[in-house]
């Protein structure tokens, strides 16, 4: 048998189940992991045989480049794929064209197609991209994707985690984690030497890779301390040509293409065949390659730094000699050689390369590279490598490297005296230190663009300041401002026919109008919307739909917050627009936070927490408000980190919910002065700056600790409760489908049936803190029968129900039909199915009346009454 796919039938079998599912229309993803040489592609090899007939099998390889080739993997498909991914991928420009290439390709015949991308923690950005947008639509497809990465090797902040984080949230996938081989199995692969098989089991542990690598060495005595020993081992008694050539295209991290080989081993294939017959190399007409790339980084790695670089520099002039050349690989392999000239004259373009196929990591790494060297470029161009590494660094949230580039580039600019291209880099100075978080220099900034551009004659470029500073007026709530600096950059967009400029002018105007209390605003965020969609401006429509939600969800419009969020959400899924996608799934976190299914909620704000931190602040926030509603440890330590970013932004929208739900959790437990202490200084600048619905929220809190407010005569529900409306409140809460919030409200009335409707309510959210202080207050009250609420095994869940299938089953155990537990929690009755089956699932219970049963047994349902 062969050793690669000893005590690997389990998984063969699930990969061959996969195939044959897709091939039915059942798509899914399947994750190959473990660490280095513990079989992944070996895996692979041993797959096609197993899946069903017709399947075609399509694999790429992610390089270890020092900047990774842009698109790499689906570059190593072609010859396997048709024309139209083919010359997708060669020009690599268009990442939507490559996209739906993929698409069409995996759709096509014969079914199915089984894509696999091998050592993804690897993968280029723009490969990251069009993995992402291919995992969230393989259940559509007759396709498998196969992802194959060492998981040892993923560090917090590793990009492939994002898109592992996706794919966990994916319908249909298959976790495939390797394991090392049993002692069993290392007997079977050392039979057929004279080692001693538990010697070889210690010193391996059972990674087959280095096990066979042991044995392969065997005839050279004892068992190698290490995978490089015996590698190397493996290398002596080839003769010095051999190993020349091994060596030679050891420094080559990928496949080796025939021309390569041809100019680098002048002495020809043949010098090769020993290496071949010893299991070394894979060699094919097309090209040559190590058997496994820990195999060639043992060579690589053995070499002298002398040596090395010296190798590096063949391989350096033979790509350079080659016309078409992947600048990407000239820049490796002249970092490498210590060529700066070469880094200096093929960066820019393996940059810019970068850039066009999305791959915004790989084009700042280039480019900082580039940098490294910049007293080779005259002033001018050197203006330009820094705003374009500027660019790319706040596009990948290196906000650190942005700022201080973009600086180096207006200082430059000013030196230049190139009024144009100052005011213009200003502007997008202004942009990068908001996005950073600094709202202080982003005004700074701002201000000096309009005055470098005001009398420059370009209107085009004086609209976009102009529209900036609106933006950052009309986010920290200086609506007049906001409205008159927009009112002109819309002029001169209109005069300018800019459409792009107009959408985002508008927005900031309508936005700064109906924050500020007119209605007419929304007509006009509407309006910067379609102009922005008719246009094809995808980010500015993603902006647009971002702030219209926003601004309904502040001012509890939940219903018509929830008609623009699917809309939305499928424009930045099909553009691929991750930032604001993320944003609107915080969005909905905020949504489903106040319609108490908060499960959902944690699910969508972890979204957020990347390192955008406009949407990272108010994901943390959902998070902890969660916490702080179930009584779960951890709020503390969230808020902490999003006051810390609300501050530095200086903007109401990111301050006033992180001092709202630190003002709950100080009434929660009890602690009057710091409900004040959390709420009264923002409230006060919310006052200021007259923003109703963050008076009224905050304004809410502070009545509750006793602080006399001044009415607002706002209709938001916490303005009501705050004015001692408790009935018109719950009302309006309940009206606007927030469970919690109802039940609240309705926790102040003096009558205790209301205060046990509320309880009831508390309970089946599992809202523990807040109904722990009812019960407390309708004892107080001298009420006698108080339900006790979940009983102690309900928190202990002995039957695996989530938050949300624990309250759809206490409603059920009710006699609730489904439309009716739909109305309750303000979910869809679709989803209310879904999570009646689940109930009944865990529960092991074929009918609802048998399910109440069971979950009575088990102690989920509120214990008697007292």
């Amino acid at each position: 048998m062969d050793w690669g796919i000893l005590e690997r039938e389990a998984e063969l079998a699930r990969l061959a189940t996969a195939a044959q599912e897709a091939a039915d229309g059942a798509g899914s993803v399947a994750l190959v992991f473990g660490e280095a040489g513990i079989g992944k592609s070996s895996l692979v090899k041993a797959m096609p045989d197993r899946l069903p007939g017709g399947a075609r099998v399509l694999v790429g390889q992610c390089d270890d480049l020092a900047t990774r080739r842009p698109l790499g993997p689906f570059r190593d498909l072609i010859g396997s794929i048709g024309a139209e991914l083919a010359q997708a991928v060669m020009e690599g420009v268009d990442r939507h064209r490559v996209y739906e290439a993929l698409l069409g390709e995996l759709a096509g015949v014969p079914h199915p197609a089984v894509l696999v991308v091998e050592d993804v923690h690897w993968a280029d950005e723009a490969s990251l991209d069009a993995l992402r947008f291919l995992v969230r639509r393989m259940e559509r497809l007759p396709a498998v994707l196969v992802l194959t990465y060492r998981d040892d090797e993923l560090s917090r902040e590793h990009p492939l985690r994002h898109v592992l984080g996706q794919v966990s949230r994916a319908d249909r996938v298959h976790r495939l984690p390797l394991a090392r081989l049993s002692r069993d199995a290392v007997r079977t692969l050392s039979a057929a030497s004279r080692l001693d098989p538990a010697q070889v089991y210690d010193v391996t542990s059972g990674n087959p890779f280095f096990v066979a690598e042991v044995v392969a060495a065997g005839g050279t005595g004892g068992v190698p301390p290490t995978v490089v020993d015996a590698v190397l081992a493996r290398l002596r008694g080839l003769d010095a040509p051999t190993v020349d050539a091994l060596e030679q295209l050891a420094v080559v991290p990928s496949a080796v293409e025939r021309t390569l080989v041809d100019a680098l081993v002048t002495d020809g294939l043949a010098v090769l065949a020993t290496a071949e017959q010893r299991g070394l190399l894979t060699v094919t007409p097309e090209r040559v390659a190590f058997r496994h790339e820990l195999i060639r980084r043992a060579v690589a790695d053995s070499l002298p730094a002398a040596r090395r670089i010296e190798l590096d520099r063949n391989v350096l002039a033979a790509l350079v000699a080659r016309p078409g050349t992947d600048p990407a690989r000239i820049v490796h392999h002249a970092a490498q050689a210590g060529d700066r000239d070469a880094v200096a004259r093929y960066g820019p373009d393996a940059a810019r390369d970068a850039a066009g196929a999305g791959a915004h990591r790989e084009a700042a790494a280039h480019l900082r590279l580039v940098l490294r060297e910049r007293h080779r470029y005259a002033p001018a161009e050197l203006a330009d490598l820094l705003e374009r590494f500027a660019v790319e660094s706040y596009t990948i949230a290196d906000s650190a490297s942005a700022v201080t580039a973009q600086r180096d580039a207006v200082a430059l600019r000013r030196s230049l005296g190139d009024t144009l291209a100052l005011g213009a880099d200003l502007r997008w100075l202004s942009r990068i230190h908001w996005w950073a978080g600094d709202a202080e220099e982003a005004q700074t900034a701002a201000r000096e663009a309009i005055a470098v551009l005001e009398h420059a004659g370009d209107d085009r470029l004086l609209a976009l300041a102009l529209s900036n500073t609106s933006q950052l007026r009309m986010l920290s709530d200086r609506y007049a401002e906001a409205i008159a600096y927009g009112e002109r950059a819309i002029e001169l967009a209109r005069k300018a026919a800019d459409r792009a400029i107009l959408a985002h002018a508008l927005n900031n105007v309508g936005s700064a109008r109906w924050k500020g209390g007119d209605p007419g605003g929304r007509a006009q965020v509407e309006e910067s919307l379609d102009v922005a969609l008719a246009a094809g401006e995808v980010e500015h429509a993603c902006r647009s739909y971002a702030n219209i939600i926003w601004t309904l969800l502040e001012n509890a419009q939940y219903s018509e917050a929830e008609t623009f969020l699917p809309p939305a959400m499928d424009l930045a899924e099909r553009a691929e627009h991750v930032g604001f996608l993320n944003y609107l799934h915080v969005e909905l976190a905020i949504r489903r936070l106040a319609a108490g299914d908060w499960d959902d909620a944690e699910k969508q704000a972890e979204y957020g927490m990347h390192d955008f931190v406009p949407a990272r602040c108010p994901a943390l926030t959902v998070l902890a408000r969660v916490r702080i509603r179930r009584g779960r440890p951890g709020a503390g330590e969230l808020l902490e980190e999003a006051w810390k970013i609300a501050v530095t932004t200086g903007e109401l929208q990111r301050t006033v919910p992180v001092a709202a739900a630190l003002a709950e959790a100080a009434w929660l437990r009890g602690d009057l002065a710091g409900v004040a202490e959390a709420a009264g200084p923002v409230h006060a600048q919310a006052r200021h700056l007259a923003v109703g619905p963050y008076q009224a929220e905050l304004g809410y809190w502070l009545a509750k600790a006793g602080h006399r407010v001044p009415a607002d005569g706002s209709d938001h529900p916490y303005a009501v409760q705050a004015a001692g409306d408790w009935r018109r409140a719950a009302a309006l809460w309940g009206a606007a489908g927030c469970p919690y919030e109802q039940a609240a409200a309705l926790a102040e009335s003096p009558d205790p049936a209301d205060r046990l409707t509320a309880l009831a309510a508390l309970d089946t959210l599992g809202a523990e803190p807040l109904a722990r202080l009812i019960r407390a207050e309708l004892r107080r009250l001298g009420v006698r029968r108080i339900p006790r609420g979940p009983h102690a095994v309900t928190r202990g869940n002995p039957a695996g129900l989530t938050e949300r299938q624990f309250q759809v089953m206490r409603l059920l155990a009710e006699g609730l039909t489904n439309p009716e537990i739909a109305d309750r929690l303000v979910v869809s009755v679709r989803t209310v199915d879904n999570h009646v089956r689940a109930v009944l699932e865990k529960l092991d219970a074929p009918t609802r009346r048998q399910a109440a049963a069971r979950a009575a047994e088990l102690g989920l349902l509120a214990g008697p009454e007292t």
